[in-house]
């Protein structure tokens, strides 16, 4: 019997799971890594900790599920995306990799837009250029390293490093490349323009596939090591966010996903190119063939969450800890205790800057609107709702573009918890749902593996099998009616301490 393995590369650390061939998930393990901050607003990892826990995931998954390493018959990659990893000429990392989240590159985004031109940009790239992107990391080596920046002689995003350990092919897929700023998204293709008005040598991307296709095959050295077959497929996989779209069933119109990790996600199949002229929602190729997907993104969702109980959450943890529970289903106990709107108070969950549909890094976070009234409860309360408002942004966006949304697919931490999952159905104004099963991209690129080794016809067919409806939450008539005179207030604070975001900024450096 053959078995599906699904690697995810992910900031926090690599998630391997083993499914067998109709999807069921047999063994899943997670091996965390460290990432380093060596300034301010900069991010990086080393990518050789990717590898080990990559290895060491997959040895442990085989073992938990009790198969035989050597009926592996595919192997899918996902990761987190835009991350610029080195190599010379040897195949040598040359420095730490940057990633998403870093926020150095704002002048070479300027560079990246007065060269090719913000409107041409967006026609062929389908996005602006961001501090998170590749491209900029690229120019950022070039201008500020150029003794490194002449030894590299290939660019790989995180995952398709691993592709590389494991395969020894210089290989992306379309989903990822979409997030490096130098492809051309309608053509699915990497943009010669692009590239040409940049300087960067076309020589340094690696190729790019479908994600369903093959594009390597594992070698002999790390088959003996991992104890799997040589030659077992890889297939091209897909972007975090690809991938965990496949994994959510994403793969069909009018099904949206919202996903509330670290960052939040609102995701959209699309059967053509859309995209938005002010470059405020990602437009991205998706990891089902000849289909695309609209992306927004709050880059501090459940990281602002996660920020509030490791910071002002000791009583939680500890009432959390006696009785044997998570902390967060204490801070959204209390959360409810407190009434909707928080009674005017607002929380920006700008602590990284953000994304959509601001793609500001200087945007910081706050409270707004405290009161001698307002206690602990209301700021729990209001920190869900900010984070939820963030989301509404981009699905806002996204409906103002004319992408049909039929069902919304809640995932991550705020779909564990029924008080989140409620108010995001009343901010959203719409019933939201969850499925059977929460392993995302992990699972996604291990049905892309079935695809491409002919245990699924197709994408849509993979999903269909594995994927059902497990929960509704209904939408409150009365409570997303007070939402929608609240979601408004949140918009307008924005704009009024744009300016004041700058010159805090100009302050810190």
């Amino acid at each position: 019997m053959g078995y599906l393995l699904g690697i995810d590369v992910g900031t926090s650390g690599t998630k391997t799971i083993l499914c067998d061939a109709s999807g069921k998930i047999l063994a899943s393990v997670t091996e965390e890594y460290p990432c380093y901050q060596p300034k301010p607003n900069w991010s990086e990892q080393n990518p050789a900790d990717w590898w080990d826990a990559t290895k060491k995931t997959i040895r442990a998954a085989i073992e938990k599920a009790g198969v035989k390493g050597g009926d592996v018959s595919g192997i899918g990659l996902s990761g987190q995306m835009h991350g610029a990893v080195l190599l010379d000429r040897d195949n040598s990392v040359l420095r730490s990799a940057i990633l998403w989240n870093d926020q150095r590159t704002a002048a070479e985004c300027r560079q990246i837009t007065e060269t090719v031109g913000a409107a041409r940009l967006i026609d062929l790239a389908c996005n602006p250029a961001l501090t998170g992107f590749t491209a900029p990391k690229i120019l950022w080596v070039r201008n500020n390293e150029p003794a490194i920046y002449e030894k590299t002689k290939k660019v790989l995003l995180p995952k398709d490093y691993v592709r590389f350990m494991l395969t020894g092919a210089f290989a992306t897929e379309v989903s990822d490349a979409s997030g490096t700023l130098l492809f051309d998204v309608k053509n699915r293709c990497w943009s010669k323009e692009v590239l040409s008005a940049l300087h960067i040598d076309a020589s340094l991307m690696p190729e790019c596939f479908e994600s369903p296709v093959v594009s390597g095959k594992v070698t002999a050295a790390v088959a003996s090591e991992l104890g799997i077959p040589a030659g077992t497929p890889v297939v091209g996989g897909g972007g975090d966010q690809a991938a965990s779209a496949v994994g959510n069933g994403i793969v069909k119109t009018g099904v949206i996903s919202a996903t509330l990790g670290t960052s939040g996600v609102v995701f959209a199949f699309s059967d053509t190119v859309q995209t938005d002229p002010l470059g405020r929602v990602h437009t991205f190729c998706h990891a089902v063939p000849g289909k695309w997907h609209v992306m927004g993104v709050v880059l501090s969702a459940g990281g602002s969450f996660q920020w509030f109980r490791n910071n002002l959450g000791e009583c939680e943890r500890e009432q959390a800890k006696a009785e044997g529970v998570d902390p967060y289903d204490i801070l959204c106990r209390k959360a409810a205790e407190a009434p909707v709107g928080s009674e005017g108070l607002y929380f920006l969950p700008y602590l990284t800057g953000e994304r959509t549909p601001h793609a500001n890094p200087n945007a910081k976070a706050a409270w707004i609107g405290l009161t001698a009234r307002h206690r602990k409860a209301h700021m729990i309360r209001a920190t869900l709702e900010g984070i939820t408002y963030g989301m509404k942004d981009s699905l806002e966006i996204i409906k103002g573009m004319g992408v049909a949304i039929n069902e919304i697919r809640v995932s991550g931490g705020g779909a564990a918890s029924a008080f989140w999952r409620q108010l995001q159905a009343d901010i959203y104004g719409n019933d939201v749902v969850t499925i059977n099963v929460t392993a995302g991209g992990a699972l996604g690129v291990a049905l892309l593996a079935g695809v491409g080794t002919g245990a699924f016809k197709n994408v849509e067919q993979a999903c269909d099998a594995v994927i059902t409806i497990a929960s509704r939450t209904k939408m409150d008539a009365a409570t997303a009616a007070t939402y929608q005179k609240c979601y408004p207030v949140y918009g307008a604070l924005y704009q009024h301490l744009k300016k004041d975001f700058d010159d805090i900024q100009a302050l810190v450096g």
